[in-house]
């Protein structure tokens, strides 16, 4: 099964790097407009997604990530329509000149040819990397969670449906919608027509995917997220930040899961915390130094352990552990983050400076959420992921990530001497 949607993935990915922008904002818009028409089929296999989510106890962080409302399907579509308003980055000349020899080279962005994307409990990626790898010219297989099963089978075939009626192969738009994971092992060894692999989900997935896969890998999307509060900060300023950055959405990979203080501060701050992450049931997991400072408060407090501080919570709950200084932030998530989103709330703009220059994470904020690690909010449109590695796409991977280049030289009959 694999082997021929290989093929036919390859041949559709030849067909789309043909097509102008206008023919794909063409397919963009129907997708988006039929997402809207056939809404009732969608929302009611996302129902029956989360009812066997629910009969299977799973957490309430991943049914908030599998769920999908009248409002966030218009959303999506509202996404896949930001994606037709963005530039179409292939066939940017993206430098060149005329060499000695007087050959005229040029560096031309191309598509990636054929993307795999495995992701778990998220039905809005479907749309999401559809519309982005559309965008692109790359064709796209898709292998969604069995959690996401009905949702995602209901979304290919609305996007599949608009391909057809715009004239485009259905193809460039597959999903994988047999549930055995043994096809995940064989789509990682499919390097004869996949060219690039996305995994999105937790840990043990993007370790497969090192590990096993003969495919080029983009890893990314695990966000152990943290914000330190220097002693300079603004104490009050600083609440709303770390609420949004924790509450705003909790079960996604931007959302903060450990918040470092400065010891100078923390006997004023930790008290203020509390009063403030009681009001959202936020239950702060604190190291000896905080928990001695937030047993009093309102907000339920519990020990945190080395484990908790190297994982997501993905939940109302974060860490919070005490530093002597900034040095100290800065060893800590060297230690326990994974290079995703760090943020430094201070009143110094030398701090801050050391802050960012010391952080070797894809995003680094000053005196901001760790939310805006996101492709809308980057003005990227919709993203396909969040790179946490170096090559070759770093952060929200938007419609740029999904190209590569080539060198195109024209000569007079040039020669090389």
């Amino acid at each position: 099964m694999l082997e021929q949607m290989g093929k036919a993935a390859k041949a559709a990915s030849w067909a789309l790097a043909q097509l102008s922008g206008k023919q794909k904002n063409q397919a963009l818009t129907r997708i988006a407009n039929l997402l809207e028409q056939n809404s009732a089929p969608i929302l009611a296999a996302n129902e029956l997604d989360i009812a066997k989510a629910r009969e299977q106890g799973t957490s309430e962080a991943m049914l908030d990530r599998l769920l999908l409302t009248q409002a966030r399907l218009e959303s999506i579509a509202a996404d896949v329509r930001k994606v037709c308003q963005l530039a179409d980055p292939v066939g940017e000349v993206i430098d060149g000149g005329v060499l000695e020899s007087g050959l005229r080279l040029e560096r031309r962005r191309v598509p990636l040819g054929v993307v795999g994307v495995i992701y778990e409990a998220r039905p809005n990626v479907t749309v999401d990397v559809a519309s982005l790898c559309l965008k692109t010219g790359n064709a796209v297989i898709l292998r969604g969670g069995k959690e996401t099963h009905n949702t995602n089978v209901a979304m290919v075939r609305v996007i599949q449906q608009a391909l057809s009626e715009c004239g485009l192969p259905q193809a460039a738009i597959q999903a994988i919608d047999n549930p055995d994971r043994a096809l995940v092992n064989e789509l990682l060894k499919m390097d004869r027509y996949v060219d690039i692999l996305i995994p999105r989900g937790g840990a043990g997935l993007h370790r497969l995917c090192r590990e096993q896969s003969t495919i080029p890998v983009i890893t990314g999307g695990i966000g152990v997220c943290h914000i330190f509060v220097d002693e300079t900060a603004d104490l009050h300023k600083t609440l709303p930040v770390i609420r949004n950055a924790k509450v705003q959405r909790p079960s996604v990979c931007n959302a903060v899961e450990t918040l470092l203080v400065h010891e100078k501060v923390a006997a004023e701050f930790l008290p203020l915390l509390s009063d403030h992450m009681a009001a959202d049931n936020v239950t702060l997991h604190a190291d000896p130094a905080a928990l001695a400072l937030l047993k009093n408060g309102p907000a339920k407090t519990e020990a945190v352990t080395e484990a908790q501080l190297s994982d997501e919570w993905l939940s109302l709950d974060l860490n919070v552990v005490i530093v002597k200084d900034i040095d100290g932030a800065i060893e800590h998530i060297r230690h326990y983050g994974t290079q995703h989103s760090e943020s430094i709330l201070t009143q110094s703009m030398s701090q801050a400076d050391y802050f960012v220059s010391n952080i070797d994470s894809s995003a680094v904020y000053v005196n901001a959420s760790t939310r805006f690690t996101d492709g809308g909010q980057f003005g990227l449109g919709a993203e396909v992921a969040v790179s946490t590695q170096k090559l070759h796409a770093r952060g929200p991977m938007g419609l740029a990530a999904l190209t590569t280049y080539k060198w195109i030289g024209v000569g007079d009959h040039t020669i090389r001497s």
